[in-house]
């Protein structure tokens, strides 16, 4: 009897000890649930008020902003608090214009034969950690060879450190258009690529390719409307689409959810694209006054991507570093876009930030601000470019783009004042993304 006592009497203290560790272990997660995040902010940009804020509190919660006070807020028992008060602090940049699995360099051209998918897959990992390093907490990647995809995937899994992506994955191109991936090929390589390889000819071409991204798992739709600079061919401006087959991807693109970002150079191709009814104009280094008209018209977005004009127009000075067709155009092409910004802008265009990072090296994407502030925008509009607006192109306006209540904790922090001193975007030493701190 006495046994039996004793070994039930130990049942008992270990079915005690159980319930403790467990109860111990829900005090320790509601803990760590409700403790809250103060950052303090000598400077505040919040992405919506034209003029900065001083001596402000950010509060977080998880992944969201819960809430923004004056002055600085003492934090509660357990809560912790991030010391920015000698920086100014801005919602996360937002570069609505990225090519993640690629960079520029003399060999480039060779690689798209010597490169596995894994090869691509490898070099993204470091551009993406070096790009929200950068502060860019959300970019557009606009086009590869689908390793786009799997590397917003493995962000999205906390597999890796990057930015928050939205990629179109392989853009959809005409026959020998620019983003056909056999240009430039010897005869026997050609091929003739269709819809799943992003290259159509016709309506129903143009619609099964947006349906092959729709399978793939793209966010949205990237087309390249004319010629392009890189592309081993000789127009960077020729119409590359009609009309009609724009029409087609666009309609086709509002069932399955998708926005359409169009590369565009040359006037004429640009305003097919903007009749058919696409989000964003990319580059737009023609733009006429007409084009102007029309997407002040139809609300269509410009993304100019200065960054990528001088930045080929500056490699292709470099002897042997781009093929005979490419040099030329970039020469050609690269100097001309901030002189379209200036009047696009002056135009009462709506304009989103946008570097095409790849094309110049990953990381630099700070850049950007500096030439649109020399194009005629006054900073805190470049500011703005790379926060609200592209929040709102992206179709995000309700999670990112701006510090405010409800919205996912993308804030960073540079070290100076970026409205008297474009250097200053370059500068970024702390970065917080979904409210994880990645740099600090």
């Amino acid at each position: 009897m006495w046994k039996k006592q004793v070994f039930l009497i130990k049942q008992i203290l270990t079915y005690m000890r159980k319930f403790a560790l467990v109860f111990i272990g829900l005090i320790l997660t509601v803990a760590a649930i409700s403790q809250k995040t103060y950052i303090w902010c000598g400077t505040l940009i919040d992405g919506v008020s034209d003029e900065p804020k001083k001596n402000m509190t950010i509060v977080v919660e998880r992944d969201k902003i819960t809430n923004v006070e004056n002055g600085f807020t003492k934090p509660g028992t357990g809560d912790k608090t991030i010391d920015l008060k000698t920086k100014t602090v801005t919602p996360g940049w937002i570069d609505m214009h990225v090519h993640m699995e690629d960079e520029t360099n003399p060999n480039r051209y060779l690689q798209e034969y010597t490169f596995n998918p894994a090869d691509y897959a490898f070099q993204s990992v470091m551009f993406a950690e070096v790009t929200l390093m950068a502060g860019f907490t959300t970019v557009r990647d606009l086009g590869g060879t689908g390793v786009n995809i799997s590397l917003r995937n493995a962000i999205n899994r906390g597999y890796l450190k990057g930015p928050r992506i939205f990629t179109a994955g392989k853009s959809i191109a005409t026959t020998g258009g620019h983003a056909d991936p056999t240009n430039g090929n010897r005869a026997d390589l050609m091929g003739d690529p269709g819809p799943a390889a992003g290259v159509v000819n016709g309506p129903d071409d143009c619609r099964k390719a947006v349906r092959q991204r729709y399978k793939e798992g793209a966010d949205l739709i990237k087309i390249t409307a004319t010629g392009g600079v890189l592309s081993v061919a000789k127009s960077a401006s020729n119409p590359q689409f009609t009309e009609e087959e724009i029409k087609a991807i666009v309609d086709m693109a509002k069932d399955y959810g998708f926005k359409v970002a169009v590369h565009a150079h040359g006037a004429e191709g640009m305003k097919r694209a903007i009749r058919a009814g696409v989000n964003s104009i990319e580059h737009g280094t023609y733009m006429d006054d007409e084009a102007m008209a029309l997407a002040k018209k139809f609300g269509t977005w410009y993304v100019p991507t200065l960054t990528a004009g001088a930045a080929v127009a500056d490699s292709a000075k470099k002897p042997g570093y781009y093929p005979d067709l490419v040099a030329p155009k970039a020469l050609e092409i690269g100097p001309k876009i901030k002189a379209t910004l200036t009047r696009a802008y002056k135009a009462g265009v709506k304009i989103a930030f946008g570097t095409d990072a790849g094309v110049y090296k990953h990381g630099l994407n700070w850049l950007e601000f500096g030439y649109m502030i020399e194009a005629g925008m006054k900073p805190m509009e470049t500011i703005k470019a790379a926060t609200v607006s592209a929040a709102e192109l992206l179709g995000e306006r309700d999670k990112l783009g701006s510090i405010e209540q409800g919205k996912l904790a993308d804030i960073i922090a540079v070290d100076g004042d970026p409205l008297t001193d474009p250097k200053v975007f370059g500068k970024v030493t702390f970065v917080m993304k979904g409210g994880i701190v990645y740099k600090q």
